[in-house]
């Protein structure tokens, strides 16, 4: 039957005919996918001279280096170590943790430690003072001024793609600008920032998945919820698994970012932090209480080199402690963003000395591993 119809269409079409061509017909795809595989090289390849060269295929200027920001809200120190988290453990063997983080400075300020100041310093690197942020309702906030670490970074590169994912809405209302992809799920309560978290994970996934960003942040609120639900302590069982819940978006995140063709040459930089502690089931008015006001901090990394000027970098050995100022700095300083003294940022671009701790071969991954900061 199928002869008869070619012949039909095509009379001169014999079965010899045929039988002659199709040996052609197959040289001629395989020739195509070869050129199809040839041009897919190329193509990788001039993303890898892309993102050497800092410029974009049009000539546009992009960051040399990228970075990923994950903040986990209401997370405890020794909550943190409590928890099986083994993707922010990988993150730590890759390296370092500061377990003596402070969510305030040196100079007397009228915040309390809540999340609105506390993501203001975060993403801004500068203390309340200056970015006016004391509370939860953010009046008198001064962002325009000292804005979120974005816009330093769309001034230096206009070309760079930028994604912002976070579910307390607030940070989306007052905090956030310059992002090419802006996702928000507004959450109220405890499950709705479970369910929650999980989109923005996997939203954030796609992003670094198929994409093209250089700056990611991603923000997950379960932990502090379940903290004011059940308490902010390492003996309490809901807000540990919270933290190890979360841990399990983080790994899906950084799966995202692992398996981009050209990972091995961008040179991510992940760093992740917190806002606060907790005691009891709040963190209110914790100037004075160390559960409350230090916490912890990781940059995860090749943050030996380049050597930017000393007195723009602090070390893991140094003795003074990490800040919540320093987050946005570290990824500034790791964008090759020059730091302008007319800025007044208060953090510092942080950096470790000696090689990742990975543990040895026959060493199990232990949470005791984690403490590696300059109290070690």
């Amino acid at each position: 039957m199928r002869s008869k119809v070619i012949r039909l269409i095509c009379p001169r079409f014999t079965k010899l005919t045929i039988a002659k061509a199709i040996p052609r017909i197959q040289l001629a795809t395989f020739l195509l996918m070869g050129l199809l595989l040839i041009a897919g090289a190329s193509a990788a390849q001039e993303a890898v001279s892309e993102s050497a060269s800092g410029k974009t295929r049009d000539g546009a200027a992009v960051p040399p280096r990228r970075v990923l920001v994950i903040g986990i809200d209401g997370t405890r120190t020794d909550a943190l170590q409590a928890a099986n988290t083994p993707h922010l453990d990988r993150l730590i063997q890759d390296g370092q943790l500061w377990t003596n983080t402070q969510i305030l400075g040196d100079r007397p300020t009228q915040n309390d430690t809540v999340s609105g100041p506390g993501w203001t310093s975060f993403l801004t690197g500068v203390w309340a003072d200056k970015h006016g942020v004391n509370d939860n309702r953010f009046e008198g906030r001064n962002v325009d001024a000292y804005p979120h670490f974005f816009a330093r970074v769309r001034h230096a590169y206009p070309a760079a793609r930028m994604g912002s994912f976070v579910d307390w809405k607030p940070i989306d209302d007052y905090l956030v600008r310059d992002a090419d992809v802006r996702v928000c799920h507004e959450s109220h309560g405890a499950s709705e920032y479970e369910q929650n978290d999980g989109k923005l994970a996997t939203a954030a996934a796609a992003f670094l998945r198929d994409d093209d960003p250089h700056v990611v942040m991603v923000y997950f609120g379960m932990a502090d919820e379940s903290g004011h639900a059940h308490g902010f302590h390492p003996s309490v069982r809901p807000y540990v698994d919270a933290i190890a819940r979360v841990d399990e978006r983080v790994g899906q995140v950084l799966n995202a970012m692992q398996e981009r063709p050209n990972y091995a040459q961008e040179q991510w930089l992940v760093v992740v932090s917190t806002d606060h502690g907790g005691q009891g089931t709040g963190h209110g008015s914790g100037h004075e209480i160390p559960a409350i006001r230090q916490t912890w901090l990781i940059v995860s990394g090749d943050r030996r080199s380049p050597n930017p000027p000393a007195s723009s970098v602090a070390t893991s050995t140094e003795p003074s402690p990490s800040y919540l100022v320093d987050v946005s700095v570290t990824a500034l300083e790791h964008l090759g963003i020059p730091l302008d003294p007319a800025w007044q940022l208060d953090g510092k671009a942080l950096r470790f000395d000696s090689p990742p701790h990975p543990p040895a071969a026959d060493e199990p991954v232990s949470h005791s591993r984690k403490a590696l900061s300059e109290n070690e």
